[in-house]
């Protein structure tokens, strides 16, 4: 076996390691919330009533609703993949998408986070092909709003979130090669956009690192 192809492989496999390391954190963190969510039935049952037990109940009943909703086509979702190119450049590319949606981008990728100022539109793209979820927000947006953007993404490690100046909408979800425009944070469709292409599998790059590159989250 040659050099190149040993390291391909290795390369493929710390790939895969990291996207089962990802997707067993989702998992622990969703098997948690059934339990607690159970032990909070329980002492329904019981007649101890209490207001954090409704919303926890309610919160698993809008996370089934999400994966539901995920499992179908999003209403609004471009499908951007066609002609979509991957190669890596050291000049500013001019987007057929913006913000962009995938394409040729820079070789350093942007680490995943909360950022207060707008990002290198070829960095981030690397990141998408990494199977991450760009959420780009119109810089006018109201605070409680980015509030709630920020909070997406110190739920999942594969999220960038970030102002945008000329915006066609309030915010705009972008993965590799599928883009929705939103009437705000508060858009029933982000959470079912974020969860349907999250990490992505059909990427070639899925799992890949969203940290260790480059730029600085909040």
């Amino acid at each position: 076996m040659s050099a190149s192809k040993s390291t391909g492989k290795a390369a493929a496999a710390e790939r895969q390691a990291a996207l089962a390391a990802v997707k067993a954190s989702q998992k622990k963190q969703e098997r948690r919330r059934t339990v607690l969510i159970s032990s909070i039935a329980g002492v329904l049952v019981v007649g101890l009533v209490g207001a954090t037990g409704f919303v926890l109940v309610n919160e698993n009943r809008k996370n089934a609703a999400v994966e539901a909703k995920a499992a179908e086509p999003v209403d609004g979702v471009a499908d951007v993949r066609d002609g979509l190119t991957s190669n890596h450049v050291t000049t500013v590319v001019d987007y057929a998408q913006d913000p962009p949606a995938g394409g040729d981008h820079a070789a350093a990728w942007l680490n995943c986070g909360v950022y207060a100022d707008p990002v290198p539109n070829e960095n981030a793209v690397h990141s998408l092909e990494h199977g991450a979820v760009w959420l780009t927000y119109d810089p006018a947006l109201p605070a409680d709003q980015v509030a709630a953007l920020e909070q997406i993404a110190s739920e999942n490690a594969y999220v960038i979130v970030s102002p945008y100046e000329g915006l066609s909408a309030p915010v705009v979800a972008s993965s590799w090669g599928y883009q929705l425009e939103l009437d705000g944070a508060d858009d029933e469709r982000l959470p079912v956009f974020v969860r349907k292409y999250l990490l992505n599998p059909e990427l070639p790059e899925v799992g890949a690192l969203c940290s260790s590159g480059v730029g600085t989250p909040a």
